[in-house]
């Protein structure tokens, strides 16, 4: 069998793999403290900004996802509207994206299992955490996908149902006051509130991820453009509350809430309920290995969609006789996971970094390749629904006002400069889509049959009847 499982994943499926990349309660552990530092008590409307952003990314994803589907889609979509060229570029976005937002959910998983160990003096090697974290994503999602999502499913639930609990203890404590202080926009600028959009953003990336799945969906056409929006409108809507609680909970504390490490342990601690500090810290874990896992699967279907294609070894593109897992690609994905997790921890532990420093890193390095695909997918619709017969001026200003938008975190990236090391990673992805660009023309010298038939395999996959789907 050279086919994936097909017809085994619901909309509840798809939405938990794009919740868990998200990942809610890595922000609301680690990343709304960054947002305060950035834009101050006005950080729940940056996150509302932002939602609103990615959301028209996800219309023009969803002009492709409404229309057609199959594995590892938004490799393949930018290859119907960009061509050959475009498409691969996108694949190689993407598998960088998925990659190091993963290494993030491994080192997220490490922090707070140390963190947890700590409390009853116990010590374990970061590496051996991220053994098993890894190993066991790969395990699961190797035998079956269905059982993979539904897990990372819960572990988010239970995540969030006590980071909700805690904050209703924080409102109650309030009397639901409403904070006016979150409500003005004195002493802030058009510069931090910007600065603001790019930390939202990067929160958000990963809604899209259920796209890798069209080939094992039920009724895909409606489910995945489903999974995409009402993804994005539960995290954003759960930022904006939960930034807001953060920032009221923590108001008039010692310490400012960006120079927190562990805000939710704080706010138990400050409101009486130390107790969940323990809880909310275990939910942290089980969310980032969630996060770890859901990158796993999204990765390794973009690398079997292109093992299919020829940019790697015939055999990535292969799918278990049994289990109709992409087991091939899963496996060297999983691998290259932990190679670089591991090189990268031995390197920044040599300099003096904590596992926290490759969290952060790790982050900002995956949501280039997330800004990159995103990027390419919103020029590639209007050119798709153009060789469809189907472009309309709707679409022309769709896609015009959203590339206008993604020049926030395009820009917003790169300038004001960050510190070192943060200021070499664009030139670092840069470096690194140069080498997927030089593949891609050897591909088109050396093997011009096989780009070809490439291009006849997606006019198949995204033709309608009558139609011609791509030039």
């Amino acid at each position: 069998m050279n086919k994936l499982r097909s017809n085994c994943l619901h909309f509840k499926e798809l939405l938990a793999q794009n919740i868990a990349l998200i990942s809610p309660t890595m922000t609301a552990a680690l990343i709304v403290p960054l947002m305060f530092g950035t834009t101050g008590s006005i950080s729940w409307l940056s996150y509302a900004l932002g939602g609103v952003l990615v959301l028209f990314v996800a219309l023009s994803l969803n002009e492709f996802a409404r229309r057609t589907t199959n594995s590892g889609s938004m490799y393949s979509y930018a290859m119907a509207g960009l061509g050959f060229t475009g498409g691969s570029l996108c694949g190689w976005c993407l598998l960088w994206a998925y990659l190091f937002i993963g290494l993030a959910g491994t080192t997220g998983f490490t922090y707070f299992a140390q963190t947890l160990l700590q409390m009853v003096h116990v010590n374990i090697p970061p590496v051996f955490l991220f053994v098993l974290c890894l190993g066991t994503s790969y395990f699961i999602a190797f035998k079956d996908i269905k059982i993979s999502t539904l897990i990372t499913l819960g572990l988010e639930a239970f995540s969030i149902t006590f980071i909700f609990l805690l904050a209703f203890i924080v409102l109650s404590h309030k009397h639901f006051a409403i904070d006016t202080a979150q409500f003005t926009l004195k002493g802030t600028s058009m510069l931090t509130l910007g600065m603001g959009v790019v930390v939202a953003i990067f929160s958000l990336v990963g809604f899209e991820s259920s796209t890798a799945f069209g080939e094992e969906a039920v009724n895909p056409l409606k489910t995945i453009p489903r999974s995409i929006i009402w993804s994005l409108i539960i995290t954003a809507s759960f930022f904006v509350f939960i930034t807001y609680v953060e920032v009221q909970g923590t108001a008039g504390y010692s310490t400012t809430l960006d120079k927190l490490g562990a805000p939710l342990t704080t706010l138990s601690q400050i409101y009486g309920v130390p107790f969940l500090g323990p809880i909310t810290s275990f939910g942290a874990m089980v969310s980032f290995f969630a996060l770890a896992s859901s990158c796993m699967n999204a990765g390794s279907r973009v690398m079997f969609a292109m093992g299919r294609h020829s940019f790697f070894p015939v055999k990535t593109g292969a799918a278990h006789p049994k289990y109709g897992t992409p087991h091939v690609a899963l496996t060297a994905y999983a691998i290259v996971m932990f190679s670089v997790v591991t090189v990268c921890y031995f390197w920044l532990t040599a300099n003096g970094f904590a596992v926290l420093d490759e969290f952060n890193d790790a982050g900002t390095m995956g949501a280039f390749g997330f800004v990159g695909a995103y990027t390419c997918i919103v020029l590639a619709a209007p050119a798709f629904l153009k060789k469809r017969g189907e472009l309309a001026a709707k679409h022309i200003v769709l896609c015009v006002v959203t590339m206008v938008l993604m020049l926030v975190p395009i820009i917003g990236s790169v300038w004001p400069i960050p510190s070192p090391p943060v200021n070499a990673f664009p030139y670092v992805f840069v470096g690194y889509l140069w080498f997927g660009l030089i593949q891609v023309m050897s591909m088109q010298h050396q093997k011009p049959k096989r780009v070809e038939e490439v291009g006849a395999e997606v006019r198949a996959q995204h033709a309608e009847i009558g139609v011609e789907a791509v030039a």
